[in-house]
């Protein structure tokens, strides 16, 4: 069992490994950035039921939910320089992890997307009426009414896929980048100790899930928190004077 697996070469390895936990954390921010940003553009688009891009943005996310990330790994990694030489463009020199930022991306883009939907969906109809009958543009609208729901509706959901994104990062080694799992591969094929070298990301991943899942628990509470002292302040404080026989509102 001890030449099987051995603790102290876990620790031994931990240090290599985690020298590559920035090219992870990279691979998860520029993800969750891209992600936020075209995922709004996309859940606007389908809420608004915009003209061809409605229909466009419904059969990509459609395409994202229904594939494993790493088949489209593939197709962006082998279909894109194809395309771009089409037009006499070449992306050999590019740096593979450009690869791995478009198709998390992409990914993340499209299940945030739904996610924003659903939590725009969720706002009563009626404050839409209302905004609009007040003088208020549809960018106002969404500004300052629509979104502050929203971001409430939606954080518990944008938690979940920024760690399960955290996780999908574990394929990046499939085209050659070497983030944790990579790192952890690369030492077990020259050591031929692969199980430490996995048992050394997993501990990292755990971590960090744990982290994040603190993170997105706290942020949740605070919102909540700032949400019932909101209405709190809203509620009139109503006192009976029995001398006076009426209500005073303060």
């Amino acid at each position: 069992m001890s030449a099987f697996f051995q603790w102290q070469l876990v620790w031994e390895y931990f240090p290599k490994i985690l020298s590559a936990l920035p090219v992870t954390l990279m691979i998860v921010g520029v993800a969750t950035i891209v992600g936020l940003l075209l995922g709004i553009l996309l859940a606007f688009i389908r809420v608004e039921k915009v003209p061809f891009l409605s229909q466009l943005a419904a059969v990509f996310v459609s395409f994202i939910r229904g594939t494993p990330i790493l088949v489209q790994l593939y197709v962006v990694y082998y279909g894109v320089p194809a395309l771009l030489q089409m037009i006499q463009v070449d992306v050999s020199s590019w740096n593979k992890i450009i690869f791995i930022y478009i198709t998390y991306g992409l990914n993340t883009a499209a299940f945030q997307s739904e996610t924003f939907r659903a939590a725009i969906l969720s706002v009563p109809v009626t404050q839409k009426e209302a905004s609009i009958a007040c003088g208020l543009t549809k960018t106002q609208m969404y500004r300052q009414v629509i979104l502050p729901q929203v971001v409430r509706v939606a954080l518990p959901a944008f938690g979940t896929t920024t760690i399960a994104l955290l996780q999908d990062t574990s394929l990046a080694f499939t085209i050659g980048v070497v983030d944790v799992v990579g790192k952890a591969r690369a030492i077990g094929a020259v050591t031929f100790h692969t199980l430490e070298g996995y048992v050394g990301a997993a501990i990292l991943f755990i971590t960090l899930s744990f982290l994040l899942e603190r993170v997105f628990t706290g942020l949740e509470r605070r919102m909540s928190f700032s949400k019932t002292k909101q209405q709190t302040a809203k509620v009139p404080l109503i006192s009976w004077s029995k001398k006076q026989h009426k209500v005073k509102t303060t």
